[in-house]
């Protein structure tokens, strides 16, 4: 059952031509987001150990990114690209979390929709990568991570709604679309997932 939303704007051409220009880089972005995806999920058990309805499947969520991650560097590895040797800063998500609510209640509600609209916008990115490239084991690859992120998608809105009503939940995710429409209009493109 769907419970994302549809992004208010579709990624640009322009974005997917830069990753395909510049793969490897996108290759070494995309390792860091999985590790970023893990550790995300693992510390919404840290700050919210009450949660018990969600942990499992927080739990579940960081180990399949910490796999995402080992795949991905599996093939940088075959393909002779490096890791980054320290992470940098997401402008898109940074651009998010700033626009997050301070209360605890607030923000844990917040933190829950910026991860479904940040793996929405991971599926739909990933489709494209999946549709772009010609070697058919990295088709296959991008498909495979497309439906996972489209899963997490719709995970999180779950989780929120054990905890939220239906209408605070989507009320507030349908605001979350759409300034994370404003914030990916107003990026510099590049060969990164964000």
């Amino acid at each position: 059952m769907k419970l994302n939303l549809d992004l208010a704007v579709p990624s640009k051409q322009e974005w997917i031509d830069a990753v395909m220009a510049d793969f490897d880089s996108f290759l070494q972005d995309h390792c860091d987001c999985e590790r970023k995806a893990s550790a995300m999920a693992m510390s919404f058990v840290a700050k919210y150990p009450d949660r018990t309805e969600i942990i499992p499947e927080l739990i579940d969520t960081g180990i399949e990114e910490l796999e995402h991650f080992k795949m991905v560097y599996d093939l940088m590895e075959a393909r002779g690209v490096p890791l980054r040797h320290s992470i940098g800063e997401d402008p898109y998500l940074k651009a998010l979390l700033k626009l997050c609510h301070s209360g605890r209640e607030e923000r844990f509600l917040d933190r829950l929709l910026i991860a479904s609209v940040v793996e929405t916008r991971g599926a739909e990115r990933f489709k494209m990568v999946a549709e772009a490239q010609t070697e058919e084991e990295l088709q296959k690859f991008y498909k495979m991570l497309w439906v996972s992120e489209a899963k997490h998608g719709h995970i999180f809105v779950k989780m929120a709604l054990n905890y939220f009503p239906k209408e605070q939940v989507y009320d507030r995710l349908r605001w979350w679309v759409k300034h994370e429409a404003e914030i990916l209009e107003g990026l510099e493109i590049r060969a990164a997932l964000h």
